[in-house]
């Protein structure tokens, strides 16, 4: 049947039917050159914007999603978040910058005077409900109480219940386009406060567990940044050369969680190559010890996150995450095999022949990608392309652009 339409077709339309298939693959392929080139010249940007040429091969490995990355600026240009006004200090627009929480200081306080804030609500790609987790627990947590959460969840469910009312937003999404940022250990269970905002609005979290909640293709995981003194620049920098980095592995820290015990268990006082200690000695320095080490060993708590990460990819030395169910920050533009090991609670006795087997020239590359990678975890007084203030808008913006809008976009 097929052949005998062909034979009576006319001339101009066997022609045209044969050309579709070909502009199509044509277009694809265009497309996917257009795409490839992009990524390249983003990668090229990112690497020759904070470091040189040599670099390259580094960024290549750290940075595998270049094409989702390649939509950073994108984001740059089109990428606007408006701000609730309503609510005030010391829990609304407010939080702090110089504790192992500072994400969330850092990021309200650069959100509200940066080029991506709009005044215009319609103009608007997201919205940012500006409570501090950490803020609601300071001043309104009491240890006294049987049901302790009840007050703090009260707190976010009347502020979304406020400004629900005030403006269409929230119901014309069902909260689908705001997000809120937390890094304390109740954040996740504060943003229970509402059916909504936890199974529909973007969360950034430093507690990104997936048994607790944490949806990877919604939520944000978020890097937990200790910041004593309020800035980083006096905590970064160590050396690159491996012969100067005689201690294997490093951990200093409390027992709470329920892995940390089995570290100390097999490795206290166990090996000289193997430095673990619940309780710092008074003559050693933390930062000093992990400038020290090849392997910084960066277990979960009573929760997944810990400053740990960011602490040995500022003092260069090769995370390694001991954790279970936890989604590393922005997973999903960097390749964290590239540049940390991953080891299963199981695997704690067998710690030292796992990174021992690892050959000096993969812990050489690895140790480079970590100083490749760290520029997207620094904080800036003035943020800089890349920093991790951008890249916390651009994992937002990337959750953004998956949302199909209730009563707008299908509209």
């Amino acid at each position: 049947m097929l052949f005998s339409w062909w034979k009576t077709s006319s001339f101009s339309t066997r022609l045209f039917w044969f050309m579709v298939p070909l502009m199509v693959v044509s277009g694809l392929v265009v497309y996917s050159l257009w795409a490839w080139n992009s990524g390249l010249e983003l990668r090229r940007k990112v690497v020759v914007g904070g470091g040189g040429e040599g670099e390259s091969a580094e960024a290549l490995a750290v940075d595998y999603n270049f094409l989702r990355f390649g939509s950073y600026l994108e984001m740059e240009k089109y990428f606007r978040v408006f701000i609730y006004e309503e609510g005030e200090q010391p829990i609304f627009h407010n939080a702090p910058c110089r504790s192992i929480y500072s994400m969330e200081g850092i990021f309200i306080y650069k959100l509200e005077i940066s080029n991506f804030r709009t005044r215009d609500p319609e103009k608007a790609s997201v919205y940012f409900l500006p409570f501090s987790v950490t803020s609601i627990v300071q001043y309104v947590y009491d240890k006294n109480s049987r049901d302790y959460l009840l007050p703090m969840k009260q707190i976010v469910k009347d502020y979304v219940d406020l400004v629900s009312t005030k403006y269409p937003y929230w119901n014309r999404s069902l909260g689908s386009d705001h997000f809120m940022l937390s890094c304390h250990d109740w954040g996740p269970e504060l943003s229970k406060s509402l059916p909504e905002l936890f199974n529909n609005s973007i969360r950034a979290l430093c507690n990104a567990n997936t048994s607790e909640g944490f949806w990877p293709s919604k939520d944000v995981s978020n890097p937990e940044i200790n910041q004593p003194g309020g800035r980083t620049n006096r905590l970064i920098g160590g050396p690159s050369d491996p012969s100067k980095r005689p201690i294997l592995a490093f951990f200093a820290g409390g027992l709470h969680g329920p892995i940390r015990p089995i570290i100390l268990e097999h490795w206290v006082n166990k090996d000289p190559d193997i430095q673990v200690h619940q309780y710092l000695p008074k003559n050693m320095s933390y930062s000093t010890m992990m400038r020290k080490s090849k392997y910084c060993l960066c277990p979960s708590g009573y929760e997944v996150a810990s400053p740990r990460i960011v602490e040995a990819l500022y003092t260069g030395c090769v995370p390694v995450l001991i954790k279970d169910h936890y989604v590393p920050p922005f997973y999903d533009v960097l390749n964290w095999k590239a540049f940390s090991v991953e080891i299963s609670v199981n695997e704690i006795p067998n710690m030292k022949n796992i990174l021992t087997g690892i050959s000096s020239r993969q812990y050489i590359r690895m140790q480079r990608r970590g100083v490749t990678a760290r520029r997207h975890f620094e904080v800036n007084l003035k943020p800089k392309r890349y920093d991790v203030f951008h890249m916390t808008l651009h994992s937002i913006w990337l959750r953004r652009l998956n949302i199909r809008l209730h009563g707008v976009e299908d509209s």
